[in-house]
């Protein structure tokens, strides 16, 4: 047994842990692992936003050049199309100068064709007659093609169309050669080219500047998102000194909580943390406070009269067994008392209660039967349904129990005591009303608190004041409550209020008296 002064040594800090241990069935609560959260968090922002801005911006320039090069081709095959569209429909129609077709005369095929059309931008016309000179108009390439005569020699001598790239001095170009022929003799060849080089210089030019907008639009960011990071953080530094600062002896600190979204939520939820934290140390305060309290006064008894035992100063025997039986029952008192204390901490496990089908009816007429032997009082059963509730049959005769017991130590001899029972809706209710002096509203508020005792009982009532926090205790594990009316000089009515489960039975009221 532990004495009132080691008791009152224990502080709150060591009851919470002792607790927290014994959480569960005796084993330590799971902790949770932080290791994936270390680290500098605003540098671990950054340096995510940083890369995939990084990542984005690469990405986009590297698009942005492969779509205009494919529509740089695009445009040069459409460019070769056209030249060779509009010469194919010159070569079948008629000389202007005569009004008659062109007939054989391949030059004069060519000499038309390069009068009448401009070479575009990188675009350059040849015409290679079967015999004769070639003749080139071009915009920047005049002398492309001069020197690459094993193709100059091919073409005068083109039957069908041919299409390819060539290396020339001014670079690489794409071309498409028509033959102009009659029967089987060849008489020339039309070919035009598109030097894409300075397509591509254009394309450089454009994919620089996206490149260069980019890294601006990074380094912008970067600078934007160190600042914005160090803004979205601040809760949580502030998070982390609050947590910091908190201790048994002080925890008043809050967290101003503006907006919100997940990080206004975390601050709600870690005040409303603080808050329970605050008002289970302040419990365990006054716990320790009341229970050294309540068992100061036995144990100084038991130890004074072991000390008489000891110094054998009660010669009697008559005196010896009168002392032996009141240490005995000042032990067995606090037994009780410490038996309470375990139900009051253990309600809240999930083993605490034992669920079965219980009727209430039966119930009822049990609860008045045991009350009955508890005092001289005018017992009476108010009313009750047969109606099947689940809960724990155990656990609610020791509420109705203590409830009773409750009203027999402040009622006097013939007091009406009641026990009754019924049903509103998915709510059942078992209560314990009494013609006793009633319960003042000052102790209304404070009647169910651990250690709690009214001040307008009949008589002097010593008990340990845990009754009525046991009764609300069990209340509150089968998901339901206690509830008070009381008048002065009328009496007191406790309700067990519990949620429904089953059916009905029967419809029947039943209604005795004592």
């Amino acid at each position: 047994m532990m004495t009132g002064e080691a008791m009152m040594e224990t502080t709150p800090e060591r009851e919470m842990t002792e607790a927290a241990d014994t959480h569960a069935g005796g084993r330590r609560p799971r902790s949770l692992s932080l290791n994936r959260f270390t680290g500098d968090v605003r540098t671990r922002i950054l340096a995510s936003y940083v890369a995939l801005l990084l990542l984005a911006t690469v990405a986009s320039t590297l698009i942005v050049r492969q779509v205009l090069l494919v529509r740089m081709d695009d445009r040069i095959e459409e460019d070769l199309t056209q030249e060779v569209q509009e010469f194919r429909r010159l070569a079948g129609g008629l000389d202007p100068r005569t009004g008659a077709p062109f007939g054989t005369d391949v030059q004069r095929i060519f000499r038309v064709y390069l009068d009448r059309n401009v070479p575009g931008e990188g675009e350059e016309l040849i015409t290679v007659p079967a015999r004769g000179r070639v003749r080139y108009r071009q915009s920047e390439r005049a002398d492309a093609f001069v020197g690459v005569e094993p193709h100059l020699s091919r073409w005068r001598t083109l039957l069908e169309t041919e299409r390819g790239d060539i290396d020339t001095p001014a670079g690489e170009a794409h071309y498409v050669a028509v033959p102009v022929v009659e029967g089987p003799r060849p008489l020339g060849a039309f070919v035009v080219a598109q030097f894409p080089e300075v397509e591509r210089e254009e394309v450089n030019e454009a994919v620089l500047i996206v490149a260069l907008t980019g890294a601006g639009v990074l380094v912008v960011g970067t600078l934007a998102a160190f600042f914005a990071a160090g803004r979205v953080l601040a809760p949580l530094n502030e998070l982390r000194d609050a947590a910091r600062s908190v201790s048994g002896a002080e925890m008043r600190r809050r967290i101003d909580v503006e907006g919100s979204g997940e990080i206004a939520e975390l601050g709600h939820a870690f005040n409303r943390m603080l808050d329970r934290l605050e008002s289970a140390f302040s419990s365990q305060r006054e716990f320790l406070r009341d229970a050294g309290h309540e068992l100061r006064t036995p144990i100084a008894v038991v130890r004074g009269h072991l000390e008489l035992l000891a110094e054998g100063r009660l010669e009697d025997e008559g005196d010896r067994r009168e002392t032996i039986a009141l240490v005995t029952g000042e032990l067995d008192r606090m037994s009780r008392f410490v038996d309470d204390l375990l139900l009051l901490a253990k309600h809240d496990q999930p083993e605490f209660l034992e669920l079965e089908t219980i009727e209430l009816s039966g119930l009822c007429d049990e609860l008045l039967a045991k009350a009955r032997g508890l005092g001289d009082r005018d017992w009476r059963l108010d009313r009750t349904v047969r109606r099947s509730v689940v809960a724990d049959r155990q656990r609610i005769t020791q509420a109705v129990m203590n409830l009773v017991e409750n009203a027999v130590a402040h009622t006097q001899s013939g007091d009406e005591i009641a026990i009754g029972s019924d049903v509103d809706g998915d709510e059942a209710m078992i209560w314990v009303r009494d013609s006793g002096p009633g319960i003042a509203p000052a102790d209304q508020q404070r009647v169910f608190e651990r250690f709690a005792r009214g001040r307008h009982s009949r008589k002097h009532h010593e008990g340990s004041g845990l009754g009525l926090a046991i009764v609300k205790a069990i209340a509150e594990a089968h998901g339901g409550r206690v509830e008070l009316d009381s008048r002065l000089g009328v009496g007191t009515r406790f309700t067990v209020i519990l949620p429904v489960e089953g059916r009905w039975v029967n419809d029947n009221e039943i209604g005795s008296s004592g």
